[in-house]
């Protein structure tokens, strides 16, 4: 059996600062032995950890479209942002992905989907993040296991971590896979354990955040300056 925590980010995330190895090491303390990683905007990191780890690696991008977040699973390119939603979905599924909700009716967080496109989508969704260890509520978690028990939908569950402690504070117990197809039987098999992470973690993302913009900001100016020198 695999412990498959199936939403995790890394440096390669705006908001957050973890290396590949280091999200590695901790993977292998705790007995993690599948992780999908799902950076913001890009799936550089997620390319880069399926060759390197020595455990199963799924490709995976948080997309944010006009409507909220998805996930995408089995990706073999980058989505951008800002997309329409249905149009991130048809992206994802054009090149054999996996369309999963992360989050789903976290009255808290901004960029979960709203109930009204959830339910408008709901056809085109394969799975649904039933728990997710930043969900502060749990009637939450609980609505969206309601939600994909209604609709037919397998559930997975991530930890959404953005430091080293937050891995594997939530993860799936699934059989081995080895297709997109396979992964949905597996999750239907699966068993999923979870608990929330301290709300500490929030801050140390909007830390992350907010160091990568002034150092984003500061290699502006320093390119600016160094052209202007040259002139």
């Amino acid at each position: 059996m695999l412990k498959a925590d199936l939403h995790l980010h890394t440096a390669h995330s705006l908001d957050c600062t973890v290396p590949l190895e280091e999200v590695i090491e901790s993977c292998l303390k705790k007995g993690i032995n599948c992780l999908a990683v799902t950076d913001h905007g890009n799936i550089t990191g997620a390319l880069k950890m399926k060759r390197i780890a020595p455990f199963k690696v799924i490709v995976g991008e948080e997309i944010l479209t006009k409507e909220g977040e998805v996930i995408g699973f089995f990706l073999q390119e980058g989505i951008p942002s800002g997309l329409p939603l249905e149009e991130t979905i048809d992206r994802i599924k054009a090149q054999g992905g996996l369309v999963n909700v992360p989050h789903p009716l976290d009255r808290f967080r901004l960029s979960a989907i709203r109930p009204a496109a959830l339910h408008r989508i709901a056809s085109q969704i394969d799975i649904i993040e039933a728990f997710n260890s930043r969900t502060p509520l749990y009637r939450d978690s609980e609505r969206a296991s309601v939600f994909a028990h209604r609709h037919g939908l397998p559930v997975c569950a991530g930890s959404d971590a953005h430091t080293p402690q937050e891995i594997g504070n939530a993860y799936m117990e699934i059989p081995d896979f080895s297709t997109p197809e396979e992964f949905l039987q597996s999750l239907r098999l699966g068993k999923l354990h979870g608990e929330r992470s301290s709300f500490a973690v929030h801050i140390a993302s909007t830390w992350s955040r907010g160091m990568t913009k002034i150092k984003r900001g500061a290699r502006v100016v320093w390119y600016w300056l160094v052209l202007n020198r040259a002139r």
